[in-house]
């Protein structure tokens, strides 16, 4: 991959399915600057408080036989629910003339949620895609991963 080159104002968005932080390149192409400009955190309360109900049970239309139903992932619902947020908020960024372009950088699974809710406007923005879990970085860290 070539040195990726950040627009003044471009938006670098890194995330996960629980976490998003928004940064804005205050900065240059030649020597960005990424500032904090919107955090986004999960409420994710522990499976026992989400479904209290045990898996349900099938029976066979022959015989006596019983198979369980498998757990509902509670935890990837609320994911999949906080990443369409992410994109709706990115959108009506976009929509508004808040960023003209934006990076997304997220781990692989939530990048493939993301990207089957983007909008035309989000994919016609997006200048890069990064494939990495940043967002447990510091924003100094996150700017020599982009840089690099």
């Amino acid at each position: 991959m070539s040195k990726l080159k950040l627009h003044p104002g471009e938006w670098v968005v890194v995330c996960d399915g629980a976490k998003a932080l928004v940064l804005e390149n205050v900065g240059d192409e030649m020597f960005p600057n990424l500032k904090t400009k919107e955090v986004y955190q999960q409420e994710d309360p522990p499976t026992r408080e989400q479904g209290t109900d045990r898996p349900g049970r099938s029976f066979q239309s022959v015989g006596t036989a019983r198979s369980a139903m498998e757990q509902t992932d509670w935890h990837g619902q609320g994911e999949r629910r906080f990443l369409e947020k992410l994109v709706a908020r990115l959108d009506a960024a976009i929509q508004a003339g808040e960023t003209k372009f934006l990076v997304i950088a997220a781990p692989p699974k939530a990048l493939g949620a993301l990207r089957q809710v983007y909008t035309q406007g989000l994919r016609n923005a997006l200048t890069a895609e990064i494939d990495k879990d940043l967002v447990k970085m510091p924003v100094g860290e996150i700017e020599k991963h982009l840089a690099a």
